[in-house]
């Protein structure tokens, strides 16, 4: 059915009005016309600067780990530019800011900064972590009632608020410091690479240390793979792994919210 002319001229002028609003070389948007084209002009300008402060403000608090690493006015000038490539594509505030680490990995002037895309990231899990739905965590007994030999085709199933980030940088140690320590912490290239955990069990959300071969553990789970598998994937690519000590700290973390074997629960 072919939209009727006033409604693709409506849409065409929001679209325009949106655009408008996040360059601050695009013209004052037509059909303003309750006043003069001055007063149009500086009313539109004062809009579009609030909506552009407000974009900035929510980056901010979501990213305020990456702010305080390369300071406000560096951080607003960044958060303007990645608003006017990745404009808002929905309502929700809360669903904004996707995309900053990609954006900060190809940001020129951040380029001595090789770390601040997986913080960016990191801190993009947390937020996600925050907004996931709710689920009851079960505890590790509920898998030491199992004979050994039926823990190979046990599935566990992830907490929607689960992810996990491999860095080659200490991306943990720096989000640690930056915001708990009164003091932050140097951390040079011997500080070494860390992948996190991050977690939602009740109402705060956790980041923890991970050990190696915990991502490909983890990653087979979330594509429903039995235990069994899920270890031989993390010992593949980590002989030493540790698998008692990795699903100690996965139940302790409220990570794991379903236990499975075949038909039975």
């Amino acid at each position: 059915m072919r939209a009727r002319p006033e409604t693709s001229a409506a849409a065409a002028q929001q679209a325009a009005f949106a655009q408008a609003l996040l360059h601050l070389d695009a013209p004052t948007p037509a059909g303003l016309t309750t006043y003069s084209e001055a007063e149009a002009a500086r009313r539109f300008a004062v809009y579009r600067n609030n909506v552009r402060v407000s974009l900035v403000a929510a980056l901010g608090a979501r990213y305020p780990v990456v702010r305080r690493l390369v300071g406000a006015e560096f951080f607003d000038a960044a958060a303007l530019l990645f608003i006017a490539q990745h404009p808002p594509t929905g309502p929700v505030l809360a669903n904004y800011g996707a995309g900053f680490d990609a954006f900060l990995a190809s940001f020129e002037p951040a380029a001595d900064l090789p770390y601040l895309p997986d913080m960016a990231k990191l801190e993009w899990l947390r937020h996600r972590a925050f907004h996931a739905a709710d689920a009851d965590p079960i505890g590790i007994d509920r898998l030491a009632m199992l004979p050994p030999e039926r823990l190979d085709t046990v599935r566990l199933a992830l907490h929607p608020a689960v992810q996990f980030i491999v860095s080659p940088w200490p991306v943990l140690s720096i989000w640690t410091t930056n915001t708990e320590d009164d003091e932050v912490r140097p951390l040079g290239p011997e500080a070494g690479s860390e992948s996190v955990l991050v977690t939602r069990p009740a109402l705060q959300v956790l980041t923890q240390r991970l050990p190696a071969g915990a991502d490909r553990l983890l990653a087979a789970l979330a594509d429903n793979a039995p235990l069994g598998a899920a270890v031989a994937a993390a010992v593949e690519a980590e002989p030493a792994f540790d698998i008692a000590g990795c699903l100690a700290l996965l139940f302790s973390a409220g990570a794991i919210v379903g236990l499975t074997e075949g038909s039975r629960s």
